[in-house]
């Protein structure tokens, strides 16, 4: 990533924008089909040949035709709203289209109002998805200041990315934000004023993966619970006011391409190939469920208008008249929550079928606490949205903050990756077949919106209110506004509205106004252990729900008298509100719960407690048995010992769950462990602290407690410990052996008294970010993946790097620091069969002369080799110093310097 030295700022003079005076046309009359070569509409069309040594009597190819086509050309915005289908008094709009935005995937919308718009430019750019990984894709943001509904002034706020898999705005001129590859979220903040972003900061780690960028992490949002949720990821994460990130593990979600949240805070996952939702019956944080049925008979059935049997499955998925049979390429979701459309659309669930070109509306039937899912418009056989334009590619949605529904639509040929459009496939011919490689670089955002009901006007100024003000707003109609005041509130950590937050949670008519105040409330710290006990019995089950799950926060700090509202919970003759005990002393793992789950279920006989039940018990069994299996040997005796000392010791000030335990007004006795950097990062953070104490403030935070020193216990004692906390709270590090203890007990022997975090920090290695302006090189690099290059860099990434070809003696990769570095420590990951039999590490200063600081076998997984160094070094270079029989891979390369 890198920032730009000026913004791009977009005036407002919208009719202007890259047309000459004379003409002054609206971007949205304009036809992409105007810059496009004029020869493509003449005949003869292309003829496409099918690929040599295919089976004509196969499913996927059996009937093909790949006679001559005329191509598909592009509409002006203003002429493609004529191909929609629209149930009767809907309407849609445009409001920000090309040349302004390309390649739109994903829209944001901040505390003020503004639109971020996720532009992936380099999506698809030709049949072979060359130069995708190139760091040219931007996030824009919008708004509409003239108050004429169309967004027309903008700014490029950052540029010069890989593919990003999203935005989040967090807080005034602030966003989230991840790139391909990657396995880092930064914080990029504009700090002067000027529409761009200037700095960047580490925000979480650990939520990256590789593959293709259609199967990478997407979407971390932020819903009711205060928790951040994303594709793909087993884990949620949460800000804290202390700075740390912390982590939980969560179900798997199975998402690809969004998520979203209803008014009572279920989320849902958007399937990508599936083209199904996800994670709809329960919060993902209890786990999976498998509820048969749950899409109704029918459900993947989509009625489509386009009929260019152009989609990866071939013929076989194709309707005599050439639509999609089944659902198969689902894109972006929104459970629509806003005040400005018809009132029967609240709270169901829309999402985009994109090789469809449709937008299907979902509606949920709950049945003895299971829920059921069908097509609104099933028996109509119709959807939501019809589109007859090939290029409509509906891509995400969002309630927006004027109470209707906005839908980005990267308008395009392809949309699919280039895995599935390579030589020999059959997307590839029907691609090629109308000429649809053609169509790229547009882009649109339209509104949707109700006669009779005109879109709120009212801006968002929620960064220059009072919190107070923003109070008021947790009972606005429109669940935008609700989720973001709770969200400003909740970072903004004033603690002076808590007593209107608890009047608002216990006599507030608006039942969703009560809700935001309990999870305000959770969020602030200063949600009572008394008035969860009090809502638990309140008059509506939702209220009863949400209280429980807030109450777990207050378990997890220690509060185990909250144990009893769980388990009175599960004899409510509400089957919603049962359930939610359930699942709650079950996360929790109170004290026999396993009991108390069969109990349940022997006096309980709905549908829901009885399927539930038994896959929790399920997951209870399948639990011990991974217990004694996700570890080798010597490592599972470390952690167990360590979990042992931790729970007796402890615990007492990190808090049973490794969250830091409550010392009132806000303050915590000691850190919290889950998801700490320090902990996760390099061991010899953790082993200086058991030996020789800490004191004073942790990167300028004070805590009541001290750690002292626990150089009285032996190095096992330490080193279990160690191992323990830096794999349980949702955390992922490498074993501490006893032997490494020992190492730095010498090592340390003449030190006095207890560190300073100052002092500590600063002899400890730390893992150096990999930048732009480090230069990687290798003997040999092989290209990872349509779209790639034969870039070493990838050794930093997920993506990975690796020889091309079986490994030979000398081998090397090479890389060039701007500046030299106190280097220590290198890491990386290759794998479980592509490691290296035998490597060194060496350093330099010019590239020419070089030093080998150490050698090393090379292991399947993790490798990681450590030397002493007191001198600075400009280059580093891993090379192998046998042959092997298979190639040699890297991912997540780190450098480590003091």
């Amino acid at each position: 990533m890198r920032f730009s030295n000026k913004a791009l700022v977009v005036s407002a003079l919208i009719s202007g924008i890259a047309f000459s005076c004379e003409q002054k046309r609206s971007p949205f009359d304009v036809s992409p089909a105007e810059s496009m070569d004029p020869s493509r509409l003449e005949e003869p069309f292309p003829v496409v040949q099918l690929p040599e040594g295919i089976d004509m009597e196969s499913p996927i190819w059996k009937g093909i035709d790949l006679s001559p086509k005329p191509p598909v050309v592009p509409l002006s915005a203003n002429e493609q709203k004529k191909s929609f289908v629209l149930h009767p008094g809907y309407q849609i709009d445009p409001v920000l289209s090309e040349p302004q935005i390309k390649e739109p995937a994903a829209i944001q919308f901040d505390g003020n109002g503004r639109m971020y718009v996720l532009e992936l430019r380099t999506y698809m750019q030709d049949l072979d998805a060359n130069g995708e990984l190139l760091p040219t894709s931007q996030i824009s943001r919008w708004e509409d200041l003239d108050d004429d509904g169309v967004y027309e002034t903008g700014t490029v706020f950052l540029d010069s990315l890989v593919f990003p898999r999203y935005v989040v705005p967090f807080g005034p001129n602030s966003i989230l934000s991840m790139e391909s590859n990657e396995d880092h979220v930064y914080k990029y903040t504009d700090t002067d004023g000027d529409g761009q972003a200037d700095k960047k900061e580490l925000f979480a780690s650990g939520l990256g993966r590789s593959g293709n960028v259609e199967h990478q992490t997407s979407f971390l949002t932020w819903t009711l619970d205060n928790w951040m949720y994303s594709t793909y990821n087993s884990k949620r994460i949460r800000w804290t006011p202390n700075g740390v990130v912390i982590q939980e593990p969560s179900g798997n979600p199975w998402g690809q391409w969004g998520v979203t949240q209803d008014n009572y805070g279920q989320q849902w996952f958007q399937d990508g190939a599936g083209g199904v939702p996800q994670g709809f019956q329960f919060p993902i944080v209890y786990g999976n469920f498998s509820v048969k049925g749950g899409l109704k008979e029918g459900f993947r059935e989509p009625f489509s208008l386009v009929k260019l049997f152009d989609f990866q499955p071939g013929m076989q998925e194709a309707k005599p008249d050439g639509s999609l049979r089944n659902v198969t390429g689902a894109a972006g979701n929104d459970v629509f929550r806003g005040d400005r459309l018809p009132a029967d659309l609240v709270n169901q669930y829309i999402y985009g079928e994109p090789v469809g070109r449709i937008i299907r509306r979902i509606e949920t039937e709950k049945v003895e606490g299971l829920s059921y899912l069908q097509n609104v418009y099933r028996e109509e056989q119709s959807e939501f949205i019809q589109s007859t334009d090939p290029l409509f590619r509906p891509v995400d949605m969002a309630t927006a903050p004027d109470g209707t529904l906005y839908i980005v639509d990267m308008y395009r040929g392809i949309i699919q990756e280039g895995e599935w459009t390579q030589d020999g496939s059959y997307l590839r011919t029907k691609i090629q077949q109308y000429q649809m490689d053609d169509v790229i670089g547009n882009g649109r955002i339209w509104r949707l919106s109700y006669e009779g009901m005109p879109r709120n006007t009212e801006k968002p100024r929620m960064y220059d209110e009072t919190s107070a003000e923003l109070v008021k707003h947790l009972e606005h109609p429109n669940g935008w506004w609700r989720d973001m005041a709770q969200q400003i509130m909740v970072m903004r950590q004033d603690k002076s509205i808590a007593p209107a937050l608890e009047e608002m949670a216990n006599n507030s008519e608006n039942e969703l106004a009560r809700i935001h105040a309990i999870w305000t409330l959770e969020g602030l710290g200063e949600l009572k252990a008394e008035l969860v006990q009090s809502l638990v019995k309140d008059s509506s089950p939702k209220v009863q729900m949400q209280a429980m799950r807030a109450g777990e926060t207050l378990y997890k700090y220690g509060n185990k008298s909250l144990a009893e509202i769980y388990r009175e919970g599960t004899k409510d003759p509400n089957v919603d509100v049962a359930l939610q005990a359930l699942l709650s002393a079950y996360i929790l793992n109170i004290d026999e719960v396993e009991s108390l789950i069969q109990s349940t279920m022997k006096f309980n006989s709905a549908n829901g407690i009885q399927v539930i039940g038994a896959q929790l018990l399920e997951k209870m069994e399948e639990a011990r048995k991974v217990a004694n299996t996700k570890f080798a040997p010597e490592e599972q005796a470390l952690f167990v010992q360590g979990k042992s000392i931790f729970d007796s010791y402890c615990s007492t000030c990190h808090g049973p769950k490794g969250l830091g335990s409550p010392a009132g007004e806000g303050k915590l006795i000691a850190p919290a462990f889950s998801g700490s950097p320090r902990i996760q990062g390099h061991p010899e953070y953790a082993v200086k602290t058991l030996l020789h104490g800490l004191t004073g403030d942790i990167e300028g935070k004070m805590y009541e407690g001290v750690m002292i020193a626990m150089n009285s216990n032996d190095d096992k004692y330490i080193a279990s410990v160690i191992s323990y906390i830096r794999n349980d709270f949702g955390n992922s590090g490498s074993f501490v052996t006893p032997e490494y203890v020992a190492k730095i007990r010498q090592e340390t022997a003449d030190k006095e008294g207890m560190y300073t975090y100052e002092e500590l920090s600063a002899g400890i290695p730390k893992a150096l970010t990999a930048l732009d302006t480090w230069k990687a090189t290798a003997s040999s690099t092989a290209l990872r993946g349509v779209g790639s290059t034969r870039d070493a860099s990838y050794g930093f990434s997920f993506k990975g790097w690796k020889t091309d070809g079986n490994q030979e003696a000398g081998m090397w990769f090479q890389v060039e620091l701007p500046e030299a570095k106190i280097l220590t420590e290198v890491q990386f990951d290759s794998g479980n069969e592509e490691f290296p039999v035998e490597y060194q590490v060496l350093v330099s200063n010019d590239g020419t002369e070089w030093t080998a600081v150490t050698k090393e076998i090379g292991l399947p997984g993790v490798n990681s080799s450590s030397w002493d160094a007191t001198e600075a070094f400009k280059y580093l270079k891993i090379q192998t110093t046998q042959s092997g029989d298979k190639a040699w891979f890297m991912k997540n390369l780190t450098l480590f310097a003091r």
